[in-house]
């Protein structure tokens, strides 16, 4: 049987592995744009869950170990791939719910709860993928159980199985034979799954093989919050009275020597008609009770008894909060919004659009489940749209939405255009049902481009694509190549704007100067003619020299 100690090594193991080896599954995605890669990932995605991990004793149950993995994946899923896996651990902790120890018919029974969420979250799934692989190996785990009681056994047919379904995936999908690739996704769960089972069968936890990122600085506000109530709290309530003396009062120091026998932190200060008192004690009943021999107590202000420890548990429980942006804003409104953008110029943009949040993130920056949950309690309103902006990020949306108890919707826009057209169409006198219709119709509307450069040499869609040249992507798909960024755009615009098209919008990032996207559309302006307006907007985006909206 696999204890709770050992599930937990395996996954700390298992998360150092993936992290050495992310630049590997990177270089398998075969389209060649910048992306959010799926081996960084599925990397930053377990590499969320080491810390937690690491708190949990050695005694721990399976059970704790699982659920706090599933957790702290999901918060911190990024991409497709790394949702995907979360769903995936996820079953592990259903599958394991209960249990102190796990034997191979515990682990079966999870890894088919992991491909049940795991495809249910994708709403069109597509094999040939990471879902291929988890599929057979859940299916392989199903029949070992059957055969083996012995979870090292177990676990390597496991692996076998998934290594060779993996091998597989080159000939699943064309995209993969053109490019001789298996499926990044799935190499990265097989990477885990073996470094899982190397743990279980005697091995060590695996070494970082590079040196850590510097440590996110935020987390020291937390640390200082809680340190200022962490010294040791001896006694439970803080007693506070205020006496005025009796005619015959005895001297106050009597108190004092008294109070000092009960508790800490005595304070008692005398004047000629009042005597305030201050102590720390397990005992206020007695404190009070003393003080009757010395006067009466009188109304303003009141005696007072708090109860320190629950206090001291309240200002670590904000601390945390506060430092972790969960602390939920109190709605003001009925609709707010919560957009993903980065650059500047975009921020901005769909902050005066109306968005109440904007989450930092887009292509190569997808945020996590977590980041996006924030920026949903952060949100005043009672309903909360979501413009994840970017298909990779969409999947991470609709996990945040399971973790709050507030109203969510999100829209499935895949681009920064699209986005901007679904808060244009919003309307607050609407309700939130015709709001989504409207706004979906709106941006379904909206054709993009987008201008940038081929991150690695390939071969897509027929096309010979050496790393750094101009790519122009057609609504996602890859439209054709160049070697000058602004016949790239040019070219682009003007297969985009056939038909009833009245603005081209152009968008341009952090590596175009002004006065280059200037003389551009000024160009693009005298070929289009003025029944056409093109507009410029400086985006300050990364990644993407332009992004053209055409409506």
């Amino acid at each position: 049987m696999i204890h709770g100690s050992l599930l937990r090594d395996a996954v700390i193991s298992a998360a150092i592995t993936i992290g050495n080896r992310k630049r590997e599954v990177d270089e398998l995605n075969v389209y060649p744009v910048p992306d959010g890669d799926t081996g960084t990932n599925m990397s930053m995605t377990i590499g969320n869950s080491v810390a937690e991990l690491k708190r949990l004793d050695d005694k721990a149950p399976v059970s704790e170990v699982a659920s706090t993995a599933a957790s702290a994946f999901l918060r911190g899923a990024r991409g497709n791939s790394g949702v995907i896996l979360s769903l995936i651990f996820r079953g592990f902790s259903k599958g394991l719910s209960g249990c102190t120890e796990a034997g191979c018919e515990n682990f079966a029974d999870a890894l088919q709860f992991g491909v049940e969420a795991a495809y249910k979250a994708v709403m069109k799934p597509v094999e040939g993928t990471i879902l291929t692989v988890v599929k057979a190996a859940a299916a392989k785990a199903r029949e070992i159980a059957l055969e083996t009681n012995d979870e090292v056994t177990f676990w390597q047919e496991i692996c076998k199985e998934a290594e060779a379904v993996l091998a597989k995936t080159t000939d699943m999908l064309p995209q993969l034979k053109k490019a001789g690739v298996v499926d990044a996704g799935g190499k990265g769960l097989c990477i885990i799954f073996r470094a899982m089972t190397d743990v279980f069968a005697g091995g060590k936890i695996a070494e970082p093989s590079e040196a850590p990122a510097a440590q996110d600085s935020s987390g020291d506000s937390f640390r200082t919050a809680v340190s200022e109530y962490d010294a040791d709290i001896t006694y439970t309530y803080c007693t506070e009275f205020m006496l005025e003396k009796d005619s015959n009062c005895p001297d106050a120091s009597i108190l004092r020597a008294y109070l000092e026998t009960i508790g800490d932190c005595v304070v008692v200060v005398d004047d000629e008609k009042i005597i305030k008192v201050h102590v720390h004690t397990d005992n206020p009943g007695k404190a009070i009770q003393k003080g009757l021999e010395f006067g009466h107590f009188i109304n303003d202000p009141r005696p007072k008894i708090e109860n320190m420890r629950i206090q001291h548990e309240n200002k670590v429980k904000d601390a945390r909060a506060a430092e972790e942006g969960l602390s939920p804003a109190e709605p003001e409104k009925e609709f707010g919004f919560v957009a993903v953008a980065a650059g500047h110029g975009l921020e901005a943009m769909f902050t005066d659009l109306g968005a109440d949040v904007v989450v930092k993130g887009g292509q190569t920056m997808n945020p996590s489940t977590d980041d996006i949950l924030r920026a949903i309690l952060r949100t005043p309103a009672n309903t909360v749209f979501v413009l994840p902006n970017n298909k990779n990020i969409i999947m991470a949306a609709e996990q945040a939405v399971k973790l709050t108890d507030r109203k969510v919707c999100v829209l499935q826009t895949r681009t920064i255009p699209q986005g901007i057209a679904a808060m244009l169409a919003f309307d607050d006198t609407r309700s939130l049902n015709d709001n989504r219709i409207d706004m979906t119709k709106a941006f379904e509307k909206v054709s993009t481009g987008l201008i940038t450069f081929a991150a690695r040499n390939s071969e897509f869609e027929g096309h010979q694509i050496k790393e750094g040249e101009i790519l122009a992507l057609d609504n996602g798909k890859l439209s054709f190549t160049e070697r000058d960024i602004n016949k790239a755009t040019y070219k682009l615009v003007k297969k985009l704007a056939k038909g009833d098209v009245s603005y081209v919008t152009l968008i341009h990032g952090a590596d175009v100067p002004e006065e280059n996207a200037e003389e551009l559309q000024k160009f693009i302006q005298s070929k289009l003619g003025d029944k056409i307006e093109v507009m410029l907007v400086n985006g300050g985006q990364p990644v993407y020299y332009y992004i053209i909206s055409i409506e």
